[in-house]
């Protein structure tokens, strides 16, 4: 029984043993696994979240937000014949009875004409589906305007003038330059202190635009005494109402003078009175309203102390752009600007407000970062003469989204800015189904720009680099480069070639620095212009200290004349040394002794090629060796090198 247990409790261990290698193995491969973090989720990953999560399905938002319906309901003002009759199920007598209902409890004078009767009945036949769209956005919008009309103690019922004028589109724009959800001309905006600038235009202000109606309406009642005047005030002007009554010998009903009004205004205060028919009856008439796209009481306002774009926001936040768009219409780039003398106020639903607010230094440290990762317009004036060598890298990273509540393939495909199709395929997906919570992987493209900057970056005073300026030494000269220099100026300066001026200045591309020196004269044709030399034939023994020995001169003479990068020689080389009385004397005696003939030109020698070498420089290093030579030893036909490659050099 003893040894049973030993055996079980043996077993136990090492199954336990097994299990914890493989626990660890599996997390080591889980670890390993884990895709990198960006610093976007690295800032998104610190946040502070609150659990009160909405999503908005961005195909119905962007539907709510287009300008199709705003031309439908303005073309029909502009051009339907309320005098043509409509055919549709409704009798004269009911609409007269349900028109009473309205009259008795607005301030409008709504009484019964045929033309009304036509434009109610070519709505319901033509427009039921609008409007069912219509009663969707107004959830969000109706609260804000019968807020703000309560205040100014104007009838909550124009509210639906709204409709008539924008349908509901804060982004609005009419053929006139109208704009916003209560179409204020340029002009009537600034009049009632609605800034218009580059970014912002808040006559797209759901509260600021709605707040300047109301005023609007609340002068024009001073004028006229009679809201439907007012409503045609509103569309053709004060002016054009004030003819009409005088043209119609002073009579001051809508329906009196309405023949004297311009067309659209003909058509317009009836457009009014249908449509807030249709939403006081639409039950009756089969209309089912959409569902709220956002509720109004469950959205707030911040205040943003940074630039931001709505991509950012996007990003940090996990909000469509759609949806930025819908509640901060008045925002025309999709950016949120930062002025000092102007406070900018931000519309979020409220669990992302939750999450903005307890976040505000992260979000904003990311902006930032964001911004600084821009390309600059201008380069500092001492760093580049022409522009740095740039080139474009395709760079493919992945990333993971986590499905939430009410997304959709659609919807995420476009928060990415890749197809449906891609999306699809990369999860393997064949249908457009997908599970909460499950992770789909994103798979995306950018080009990088690679900048190559040039190698010799020589730093020189500030004050040196307005003014071009030539430097000589006993062999060579050297330019310093301007601001505005490149190559070809540089070579025409001099009268020497592009290709001369690289090679002497080991280059491999046409990239130049401003301050950066440059040899503008070869090394070899300097000292020949003033010198007179004497030719030496290297011996079997020498090295440069007894050759220098020999002619009484120095070894860095020797060098310098003869362009020599090192001290080493080769057997048989001709060296170049200046006359003087002495190497006269030395040249003689070194004339009486012949090199042995044997050895003469039959070594060979390996040069490895370094980072910034050409065949031309060196041949240069090399005395007596051509850049054919090096062609011909080695089997080269173009003039491509590549470092770390071994040259042939027979002597």
């Amino acid at each position: 029984m003893k040894i049973q247990n030993t055996t079980l409790a043996l077993l136990s261990l090492v199954s336990a043993t097994i299990f914890a290698q493989d626990t660890a193995i599996v997390t080591t491969k889980i670890a390993e696994q884990q895709p990198k973090l960006t610093y976007l989720d690295s800032i998104k990953k610190s946040f502070i979240n609150h659990e009160l999560a909405t999503c908005v399905d961005d195909r119905v938002m962007k539907e709510m937000i287009n300008q199709d319906l705003f031309n439908e309901l303005t073309s029909d003002i502009q051009s339907i014949d309320i005098d043509q009759n409509v055919d549709y199920d409704l009798s004269t007598q009911l609409l007269k009875e349900r028109l009473k209902i309205l009259d008795s409890k607005s301030d409008f004078h709504i009484e019964y004409n045929k033309g009304l009767e036509n434009i109610i009945k070519h709505y319901l036949k033509n427009r039921k589906k609008s409007y069912e769209r219509l009663m969707g956005l107004s959830q969000y919008y109706f609260p804000v305007f019968e807020e703000k009309l309560a205040k100014y103690n104007v009838p909550l019922e124009i509210k639906y003038l709204a409709i008539v004028e924008s349908a509901l589109n804060p982004r609005a724009v009419s053929k006139a330059g109208a704009t916003g959800l209560w179409q204020f001309m340029y002009g009537t905006g600034k009049q009632y202190n609605l800034d218009i600038n580059t970014f912002v235009d808040e006559r797209s202000d759901l509260l600021k635009s709605t707040e300047a109606a109301c005023q609007y309406m609340v002068n024009m009642y001073a004028i006229f005494g009679d809201w439907d005047l007012v409503l045609a005030s509103y569309n053709a002007g004060p002016g054009n109402v004030t003819k009409a009554i005088r043209r119609s010998g002073g009579k001051q009903n809508y329906w009196n003078i309405r023949p004297y009004l311009p067309k659209e205004t003909q058509g317009y205060v009836p457009a009014f009175i249908a449509t807030m028919y249709i939403y006081e009856f639409h039950k009756e008439h089969g209309i089912v309203p959409q569902k709220a796209v956002v509720n109004t009481y469950a959205t707030d306002t911040i205040l943003v102390r940074n630039k931001m774009t709505f991509k950012q926001i996007s990003d940090l936040l996990d909000i469509s752009v759609a949806e930025l768009q819908f509640l901060n219409p008045s925002f025309k780039r999709d950016y949120v600007p930062f002025m000092i003398d102007k406070k900018h106020y931000l519309r979020l639903p409220l669990d992302k407000v939750a999450v903005f607010t307890s976040n505000e230094d992260k979000i904003y440290a990311y902006t930032e970062y964001d911004f600084s990762k821009r390309e600059k317009a201008f380069a500092p004036s001492n760093e580049v003469a022409s522009s740095d060598s740039i080139y474009y890298s395709t760079q493919t990273k992945t990333k993971y989204h986590t499905v939430r509540k009410g997304e959709t393939l659609g919807g995420i495909s476009n928060k990415y800015g890749v197809s449906l199709a891609n999306l699809k395929k990369w999860n393997g997906l064949k249908s457009n189904n997908i599970a909460l919570g499950k992770k789909l992987k994103i798979v995306s493209t950018e080009s990088v720009a690679i900048v190559q900057k040039p190698k010799a970056i020589p730093a020189v005073p500030k004050d040196t680099l307005s003014q071009p300026k030539i430097t000589t030494s006993d062999s060579l000269k050297q330019y310093v480069v301007v601001k505005g220099d490149n190559l070809n100026s540089i070579s025409k300066k001099f009268d020497i070639s592009t290709e001369e001026l690289k090679d002497w200045n080991n280059m491999d591309n046409d990239n130049i620095l401003v301050g950066s020196k440059l040899t503008v004269s070869s090394l070899k044709s300097t000292p020949t212009d003033s010198l007179n030399f004497n030719e030496y034939v290297v011996g079997q023994g020498d090295n440069l200290n007894t050759i220098a020995k020999k002619f009484n001169v120095s070894v860095e003479e020797i060098k310098k004349w003869n362009d020599l990068d090192s001290e080493a020689l080769k057997y048989g080389t001709t060296l170049k040394i200046v006359k003087t009385a002495e190497s006269e004397t030395a040249v003689a005696q070194v004339k009486t002794q012949k090199p042995d003939k044997k050895q003469n030109y039959k070594t060979e020698s390996i040069y490895v090629v370094k980072k910034g070498d050409s065949l031309y420089s060196i041949s240069q290093k090399i005395p007596g060796v051509t850049v054919a030579d090096l062609k011909k030893w080695n089997g080269i036909s173009g003039k491509n090198i590549q470092p770390g490659m071994k040259l042939k050099i027979n002597g």
